[in-house]
């Protein structure tokens, strides 16, 4: 068996490094002894099939010698250390960063995977190759996975097009990938890849001749311009054709409308000499044309694309490319391995990859837990790229649809989180705007400010969404912190202490009764209303160590709101409250504090608890916006809506939502929700609607008792 791998390594690896690569099978072999496959072959065989994977894409041996040893340590109990004393370091570390994390058995499926991949991420920012023996090993997983139950292949091929088929891509190892595609279809939709299999057979018969006219009107006028060059016919593979049809929702004839061609040539002038030549035999379609030379993909990928109409009004995709350029496309950081001669000439592939690693590092530290870190990689796998410039010039590449947060946050996370506005091409635009190609984009920011967390409506880059999020986290922490501490301060007064007269001896009784790590946490699941604070204060302070106290006076000391945009402070929907109004709280698990109108209707039975329901009152420092609800009457006029939009916005008030209902022949109701500053700012746009002539009546809508 061993024979076939031989051969191949002879062509490029020198004696002794194949003479390793025998020993670690001859290792591997004895490991797995009397391990079958459920095809019933020997173990062995996997690994083997692992190792000639790699060596078709011509990797070092220590590549190789990982392959072979892949699963000793997960399947037969040999330890990282004994890998590393027969082997070397290096290929025990990598054969440990393609292991499973077996251990956590307690896990579900989805965690047990999501934990794997985040121990894949850092082995392999210590060495990419870790990625590169892992998708080896699922594409000989997938070659032979018809002998697995349905649902398991089921599940196997979806894991492998949703996570692993665009790593591939990612890297730009395109015959992984597409061969993923294809057998992940075949194992999903079997019966769908059969017929769609078939339809192509039949198309690409009827097909024949235009291809073959094409072909030859191509390969006469190269060579009459003196370019040398391979033409090749391009077929769609049957996953990109399936994903067509849906997405499109077209029939199959016509996604295969389009005739796809590959000219290879000998160098970058002949590209686009090649180019130049097409263009003189069948028309370009006008937008159509991407160069990938000058501006390569994010992993690496270099080629020119061009769409002509060519006879019978066909048309005709175009990619010209190199040799060099078209191993990589094939291969992508396998393509130039470069560890045997040292990192000085690394690839641009290699580069991108590594620094595509390396946000995966700083997304992974952001992330709560490994399901979410997956979550994040996911969204961050299929760029269809757009490339803006920085003020300086440098090209910064980023995923289609991607906005100006998602460009500060590329360039540094600090960046993105103090970024308020941005010029586009020195116009200033929404941070929302979708960026386009060609861009050249410019980040204000300021020291101090914070991500909004509407932001995480529009970013498109994992590294923007985990960024913010992971800031949210944080800030969300703090500000329960503070709420708690504010809100077990006033539990305690009621019953003759306070806050700061606390003890470490009553710390330490509370953090073994509620069986807390730190007090933090106490006050942080206080703040969040998952405890409550009175609770809490009975702990700390029983009843037969308080003083005599007048429990009613302490409890009307009211709680201060010094915030109006929190995280954890919330205002009620039902009754909208604006700071001047007479306030009241209540603790709502998992929301914190939830602020209503102190005469709301939803308060009648919580008022009743006083130790969920406490009184509030704002703080002579809190600024912002506050939504409200207006309910307006008038006779309805032409163009009556447009200047009560025009009376409020003058007013330095921003509309949120307006809905107009006719009351009867004569009379329109317009319900409108606004932004205000307080009651005062509220009661002046009042004023000045009043002033317009169809109105008849404005009033707040309240949800009150009164």
């Amino acid at each position: 068996m061993l024979n076939g791998l031989t051969d191949k390594l002879t062509g490029y690896l020198p004696e002794a490094e194949i003479t390793n690569i025998e020993k670690a099978y001859l290792y591997s072999e004895e490991c797995h002894l009397g391990q079958l496959r459920h095809s019933g072959d020997p173990y062995i065989t996997h690994p083997l099939a692992v190792a000639n994977i790699l060596a078709d894409m011509r990797m070092d041996h220590e590549s190789l010698i990982a392959a072979l040893l892949h699963d000793v340590i997960e399947d037969t109990g040999v330890t990282k250390n004994q890998i590393s004393r027969r082997f070397g370091r290096t290929v025990a570390s990598l054969v440990d960063g393609v292991s499973k994390l077996s251990e956590i058995e307690t896990a579900s499926r989805a965690e047990q995977q999501a934990d794997s991949f985040q121990k894949m991420t850092l082995a392999m920012s210590k060495d990419i190759r870790v990625v590169l023996v892992k998708l080896a090993d699922r594409l000989h997983n997938m070659r032979t996975l018809g002998v697995l139950p349905p649902d398991k292949r089921r599940r196997i091929a979806k894991e492998t097009i949703d996570i692993y088929a665009p790593i591939a891509q990612r890297l730009g190892i395109n015959d992984v990938r597409l061969e993923f595609e294809n057998l992940g279809f075949a194992a999903m939709y079997p019966l769908r890849y059969r017929r769609l299999r078939e339809a192509l057979k039949a198309s690409r018969k009827n097909k024949r001749e235009i291809i073959t006219e094409i072909h030859e009107s191509m390969e006469i006028r190269l060579a009459k311009e003196n370019v040398t060059a391979t033409v090749k016919s391009r077929e769609k593979h049957l996953w990109s054709i399936y994903k067509k049809m849906r997405k499109k929702k077209k029939h199959f004839h016509d996604i295969m409308d389009v005739f796809a061609f590959r000219l290879i040539v000998a160098n970058v002038d002949d590209c686009y000499r090649a180019l130049g030549i097409v263009h003189n035999i069948y028309k370009p379609v006008p937008g159509e044309f991407k160069d990938y030379i000058a501006i390569p993909k994010a992993n690496g990928y270099q080629s020119l694309h061009t769409v002509l109409v060519g006879m019978h009004g066909v048309a005709i995709e175009v990619q010209i490319r190199t040799n060099e350029m078209d191993k990589m496309a094939n291969f992508g950081i396998a393509a130039h391995w470069e560890y045997k001669t040292g990192r000085d000439n690394i690839e641009v592939s290699q580069r991108k990859a590594a620094r595509w690693v390396q946000d995966l590092l700083e997304m992974q530290r952001q992330a709560g837990n490994s399901l979410e870190f997956l979550e994040h990689v996911k969204s961050d796998l299929f760029p269809d790229e757009v490339y803006v410039f920085t003020p300086q010039g440098k090209i910064i590449e980023l995923p289609s649809g991607a906005t100006p947060i998602d460009f500060a946050y590329s360039l540094h996370t600090d960046l993105g989180d103090s970024c308020i506005a941005c010029h586009v091409d020195g116009e200033l635009t929404p941070l929302s705007e979708p960026l386009e190609s060609g861009q050249k984009v410019e980040i204000i920011n300021t020291p101090g400010a914070q991500p909004n967390p509407n932001w995480l409506n529009f970013v498109v880059t994992a590294k923007a969404r985990s960024a913010i999020r992971h800031f949210l986290k944080n800030q969300q922490h703090d500000e329960s912190v503070d709420l708690g501490k504010r809100l077990l301060d006033q539990a305690l007064k009621n019953i003759g202490t306070s806050y700061k007269e606390l003890k470490k001896s009553q710390i330490k009784k509370l953090l073994k009764e509620t069986k807390s790590s730190t007090f933090e946490f106490v006050l942080q699941q206080i703040g969040l209303g998952n405890r409550v604070p009175f609770a809490v204060a009975n702990i700390l302070v029983p009843p037969d160590k308080r003083t005599n106290i007048d429990r009613k006076k302490n409890y009307e000391s009211p709680v201060v709101i010094d915030s109006s945009e929190g995280l954890i402070v919330q205002y009620g929907k039902c009754c909208r409250p604006i700071l001047g109004d007479p306030i009241l709280g209540h603790l709502t698990p998992g929301k914190g504090l939830v602020i209503h109108r102190e005469a709301c209707r939803n308060l009648k039975e919580i008022r009743m608890n006083p130790e969920k329901c406490m009184p509030l009152v704002w703080s002579s420092v809190v600024k912002g916006e506050f939504a409200v609800e207006l309910k307006v009457e008038l006779r309805p006029e032409r163009g009556f809506i447009a200047a009560l939009a025009a009376r409020i916005t003058e007013s330095d008030a921003t509309i949120d939502q307006i809905n107009v209902t006719e009351k009867d022949a004569y009379t329109s109701i317009i319900n409108i929700v606004l932004t205000v500053k307080d009651r005062a700012h509220l009661a002046k746009i009042m004023r000045r609607t009043r002033g317009l002539k169809p109105v008849h009546r404005v009033h707040r809508v309240k949800n009150t008792l009164d």
